[in-house]
């Protein structure tokens, strides 16, 4: 239990990458966090690419940066469609300003490339949008993780294990200045 009394944000919407969504929500559930699961709306079921439904927990407008110890965010289609909505933006923004860890893997870049914090990072994703993620300001490398002080990416499923070994090493350690 080594996340007991820590909360993670998870961000949802439709057409996420269903093991990029459920892996990490139930090993992170597993070593004691508190997962909330955050979309659009409140208590609504969001699909995955393959079909897997995930329920939401809170809305968008009902939570707060403030009140987590880190952020998570899924790959598949549904970072296109979270990068356009201005309150995760800020979310995102906010954890970054407060140097709390946030993960991503594989399309995820995308949100973080809209609220623009990728500049001088280290960072991975899948290759298709490694051009996003260097138009940003990354530094993009092709690794299976990549740890860049409180951000920690990943590229694909296969890579959940050790992306997921770091993230919660990340968070165990509390804030990184």
């Amino acid at each position: 239990m080594e996340l007991f009394g820590k909360r993670i944000l998870a961000f949802v919407d439709d057409e996420f990458e269903d093991l990029e969504m459920w892996y990490p929500v139930l090993r992170l559930r597993e070593a004691g966090a508190v997962v909330d699961v955050v979309g659009p709306e409140k208590n609504t079921k969001y699909i995955g690419k393959y079909g897997v439904p995930i329920q939401s927990d809170f809305s968008f407008e009902e939570v707060s940066a403030e009140d987590y110890d880190a952020l998570y965010v899924p790959g598949g289609w549904a970072p296109d469609k979270l990068r356009r909505v201005e309150k995760v933006l800020r979310m995102t923004r906010s954890f970054h300003e407060s140097n709390k860890p946030i993960g991503h893997i594989c399309h995820a870049g995308w949100v973080l490339a809209s609220a623009k914090i990728c500049q001088g990072y280290t960072m991975t994703s899948t290759p298709g949008i490694k051009d996003d993620l260097e138009n940003a300001g990354a530094v993009w490398v092709d690794e299976e993780v990549v740890v860049d002080r409180h951000i920690v990416s990943g590229r694909r499923p296969p890579d959940l294990p050790a992306f997921m070994r770091e993230f919660i090493r990340l968070i165990g350690a509390g804030n990184t200045q």
